[in-house]
Parts: structure tokens; C-alpha cells; sequence
């Protein structure tokens, strides 16, 4: 693999996202949203005020489960689905698939990365400022979990686009995953857990947890975050699997890894097949 070609692919990618100002959009909404929260979050208790670190990054949580997933996958599948003059042109250089469709990816992630760290970083300033550094350790600890996800819809995107091929088709096949992982999914295991027997509705419940990376991004942000109160029954289920957090953190970031590897090699192995 010619890394110099990934490379430039990357980079190219990034500028065209830069100039169609799609990282700087996300990096301002990312920005206003973590201090928007920040400051309102305790409104409905009757304060207002920044809060810390670990306060802020655990009322991020469900926006960020929510937002940067639908994101990705809209980034990821627009770009995968580009123009079929545009896409003639780039397969048609002297690079390998392989390295068209890693150096893309990479390019979108640099996005993602571009907008996420000056969002959550400005704003991050601002709450030091604020309400002092206490928890700090924690916050970087969820951006990078964040960005963690967003990676894997990026690859989920690329899977997707290249099984569709049109970009109509790509959309409505990437905004059903959305529904699926992000709002469908906990509703179907928990109605099949319905159905079991207890012993089994605890073992399907644990390994459940794996088919989503939502759910499991939640779960080892939580982790992260302290917030056990909050795990849920399939994060409760890894924990008395394994015994002890540091354990479940490796397995579930495994587990994300190889959520990121998996489309990745799918998509590839589709684009192969594809006369373009």
C-alpha cells in the first residue's frame, strides 16, 4: 500500500470538507451545544451557571449518541457517493481501491477530528474558566470515545454507499441504520428478552450489547464518566461478566475496533468487485 497516495487522498478530502465549510458548521454547532448545556443544564433545578467537567460531559452523553453517529453517516455517505464524473476520475489514477477508499475515510475522520477537537476544545477553555479544571481528566476521555464512534459510522457509510452505489438509495439504507442503532435497537432486545427464559435473557442481554456500538460507546462513557447508576442492564451484565471495569473497558474497546475493521473490509471487498 502506497501511504504517500493515502495520504494525499486524505488531505484532498479534508480541504473539499473544509471548503464546503461542513467542518467548520459541526465544530460551531459542537462548540455552542457543549456550552449551551454547560450553562443551562441545571435550569429545570432552578441554577444557571457553568457546570464542571463531569457534570457537562455526562448531559453530552445522549446528544452525542444521538448526533455524531447520524453525522458520520451523512458525511460519510455523500462523500462515498460522489459525483460519477468526479469518481471516474479519482479510480481512474494510478492508485489501488484499497488505498481510494482508507485514504477517503481518513480524510473524513481528520474532519470529524477538525471539528469535534475545536468544538469541545473552545468550549472545554471556557468551562475551565468557569467552573475550574476539576473532572478534566474525564472529558478528553469522552471527546476521544466520541470520535471513537464517529470512525465507526464513517465505516458503516462506506460499507453502505459502496453496496448501494446511488446516492438516493445510500441515504434512505444509512438513515434506517441511524433509526436502527440509535432509537429501534434497546426496544428489540428488550422485547425479545420478553420471551426468555431468565438465565438466557441475561446471557442475550450481555451479548447484545456487542451488536450495538452505541450501546457500547454509552457503556464505556459511563465507565469513564463514573456513572454506574446509569449502566442500564446490559452494561450492569458486563460488569458482573468480567468482575471489574478495566476489563469490560478493553473488551468493549476490542469490540468497537473491530466494528471499525469489519465495514471497512466489506466495503473493499464490494468496491473490488465493481466496474467503475
Amino acid at each position: 500500500m502506497d501511504i504517500k497516495a493515502v495520504t494525499a487522498i486524505a488531505r484532498q478530502e479534508l480541504i473539499i470538507n473544509i471548503r464546503n465549510r461542513w467542518t467548520l458548521v459541526f465544530a460551531l454547532i459542537f462548540g455552542v451545544l457543549v456550552l449551551a448545556i454547560s450553562y443551562f443544564g441545571l435550569v429545570t433545578a432552578g441554577q444557571m451557571g457553568f457546570q464542571g467537567f463531569a457534570r457537562t460531559s455526562a448531559s453530552l452523553l445522549n446528544l452525542v449518541l444521538y448526533a455524531i453517529p447520524l453525522v458520520a453517516l451523512m458525511m460519510g455517505t455523500l462523500s462515498f457517493t460522489s459525483e460519477k464524473g468526479a469518481s471516474e476520475l479519482l479510480f481512474s489514477q494510478p492508485v489501488t481501491r484499497t488505498e481510494i477508499l482508507l485514504g477517503k475515510l481518513l480524510g473524513l475522520f481528520a474532519s470529524i477530528l477538525t471539528a469535534t477537537l475545536v468544538g469541545f476544545g473552545l468550549a472545554g477553555i471556557v468551562i475551565a474558566l468557569n467552573a475550574g479544571s476539576e473532572g478534566s481528566l474525564r472529558y478528553p476521555l469522552f471527546v476521544g470515545l466520541s470520535l471513537l464512534l464517529a470512525l465507526i459510522f464513517l465505516s458503516i457509510a462506506a460499507f453502505v454507499s459502496a453496496l448501494c452505489q446511488r446516492k438516493a438509495k445510500a441515504f434512505g439504507v444509512a438513515l434506517s441504520l441511524w433509526f436502527f442503532f440509535v432509537l429501534f435497537y434497546d426496544l428489540f432486545v428488550i422485547g425479545v428478552t420478553f420471551l426468555l427464559k431468565e438465565r438466557t435473557a441475561n446471557v442475550f442481554i450481555f451479548v447484545s450489547l456487542f451488536g450495538n456500538p452505541v450501546d457500547m460507546v454509552r457503556v464505556a462513557s459511563l465507565m469513564v464518566l463514573d456513572g454506574k447508576e446509569m449502566f442500564g442492564l446490559a452494561g450492569a451484565a458486563l460488569l458482573r461478566f468480567f468482575g471489574g471495569e478495566t476489563k469490560s473497558i478493553l473488551l468493549l474497546l476490542s469490540a468497537l475496533a473491530l466494528w471499525i475493521i469489519a465495514p471497512f473490509l466489506l466495503a473493499r471487498a464490494l468496491l473490488r468487485r465493481q466496474d467503475i
